[in-house]
């Protein structure tokens, strides 16, 4: 069918210009029977309505979804979520009763295709029992405050069995990498009896010629103790430990994305290894028997367990420079009792430091700098974004991370949670987040406006401290009120009617 602009066209030059089939067709260009149609042939022209059809149209899933593929779009890629991440949230969140098909094939059709990177082809390694691969991998996690913290999760996983175990580190030093295998063997049950690391700093100093490898002397010390043998792979070779690599893949999709809400470290911990033990019970990718099975039958091929732990630490000398200050980690702390310039000794543990003077005694003890390192969640920023879809509230990444006086805030009907969000955002500038949900718990008063709110909350911190009670002032002084007017006649005694002597 001809678009309207052509047919009107052809019924101009037929019924204004007079003109015959054969010479609009020669005009037009078009066949002499399509001419013939438009030019004297009634037509009644039906409007067409193309329908959206399936559920993921008509029941608002898909809308749900291109909220995610956007919102995902503005983050990094480790952090997006997958498709089957997208299938679990709907089936759980939101009663989603299709397949996953269903959802990978709108995702396919709503996102454009990234070109696929050319794959290299590496010879298939055959693993036997025991042997493991350890690798780390940047994860997210927000702490009860709303803060982001970014952990290194150190992954060790068995290519036999597929099994994994993992451990959050703060960083991914010498001391925080041996304490962190120290912790993977204990959950393992015994020690590898081969280990496969790429360059890690944490345990190679540097790469001789031949490709010889020169470990750090806390590395080897940590190798004799636990007789395990190490495979190093070749430089900018990760496909050589690709099962660990898939791993912590596997582990960021599984288990941090969206980020997890985590109170404490020791919960996170905990967490996690429930997380890994759990995903034991599916199949092995390739072999086709349950990856527990599997497990079960490596399990016995570890190297035991020494009846106690390695100590993990490392000596460094520092020198107090004229202000009484010590560089650790790059951050100047003032050490008292010492005098200046002088030497100490700096002992370093994964997660602590302990300063020492050249007579043994403890002068500063305290936590690694990077223990304390968080990121704001910019809400401002989020907020403003929530403002243009408001419906998006309902299912952001980042409705988990809200106070839940805040969520019950902005549960309303759209114009009412644009208005509140933008208030909300004009509060930002004088309080957090978590200020104004303990005022909003506390005072129960969900009908403000975030205007009225700010109001209260100045007010709340306007008042006129009591009056002190002293019992050193004596009693005929107390609330005693000078007259001024003695004063005024020494002053001025003629203003005043007072006669000076």
């Amino acid at each position: 069918m001809l678009a309207m602009p052509e047919i009107n066209r052809i019924r101009k030059l037929r019924e204004k210009k007079g003109l015959s089939i054969a010479e609009i067709s020669r005009e037009t260009g078009y066949n002499w029977r399509t001419v013939k149609k438009y030019a004297d042939e009634d037509i009644s022209v039906q409007p067409t309505i193309k329908r959206k059809k399936g559920m993921m149209e008509e029941e608002g899933y898909g809308q749900i979804i291109d909220d995610w593929l956007e919102e995902d779009a503005k983050l990094p890629r480790k952090q997006r979520r997958t498709n089957k991440t997208m299938f679990e949230a709907l089936c759980r969140d939101h009663g989603f009763q299709g397949s996953y098909r269903t959802v990978c094939a709108y995702v396919q059709k709503r996102r454009p295709q990234l070109k696929l990177e050319k794959e290299q082809r590496y010879e298939r390694l055959e693993h036997p029992p025991g042997e493991a691969q350890v690798d780390f991998g940047k994860m997210t996690v927000v702490t009860k405050e709303g803060k982001e913290e970014e952990r290194s999760v150190l992954i060790m996983s068995f290519p036999y069995s597929n099994a994994a175990f993992a451990y959050p580190l703060p960083a991914e030093n010498s001391e925080c990498f041996l304490h962190g295998l120290t912790q993977l063997f204990r959950q393992a049950g015994g020690v590898p009896k081969a280990l496969r690391i790429d360059n890690l700093s944490a345990a190679i100093v540097s790469i001789r010629k031949g490709g010889e490898r020169r470990f750090t002397e806390a590395f080897e010390k940590f190798q004799l103790y636990y007789r395990f043998d190490v495979q190093v792979c070749n430089p900018y070779s990760g496909h050589e430990k690709g099962n660990a690599e898939r791993k912590v893949y596997y582990t960021r999709n599984l288990c941090f994305i969206p980020a997890p809400l985590m109170e404490s470290d020791p919960e996170l911990v905990e967490w996690l290894h429930r997380k890994m033990v759990e995903d034991r019970n599916r199949p092995h990718y390739e072999k086709g028997r349950w990856i527990e099975e599997l497990w079960q039958e490596e399990q016995p091929e570890l190297l035991a367990l020494p009846e106690q732990d390695l100590p993990i630490f490392s000596l460094d000398h520092a020198y107090v420079n004229k202000y009484g200050e010590v560089m650790v980690d790059g951050k100047a702390f003032v050490v008292h009792g010492l005098s200046v310039p002088n030497r100490v000794l700096v002992k370093k543990e994964w997660n602590r430091f302990v300063v020492f003077s050249s007579d043994g005694d403890v002068h500063l003890e305290a936590p690694r700098p990077y223990t304390n390192v968080k990121r704001e969640i910019p809400w401002k920023e989020i907020f403003a974004e929530w403002e243009t879809k408001p419906r998006v509230v309902g299912h952001s990444r980042y409705r988990t991370y809200l106070p839940e006086a805040i969520r019950m805030y902005l549960a309303g009907p759209p114009p009412q949670v644009v208005a509140r969000l933008k208030g909300l955002r004009a509060l930002l500038d004088r309080h957090t987040l978590y200020e104004i949900a303990q005022w909003l718990e506390e005072s129960q008063r969900w009908d403000l406006t975030p205007h009225e709110i700010g109001v209260l909350m100045e007010a709340k911190h306007s008042y006129y401290p009591d009056k002190w009670e002293e019992s050193y002032t004596p009693s005929v002084l107390i609330d005693y009120e000078t007259d001024l007017t003695v004063y005024d006649q020494r002053l001025h005694p003629a203003r005043e009617g007072s006669v000076q002597k």
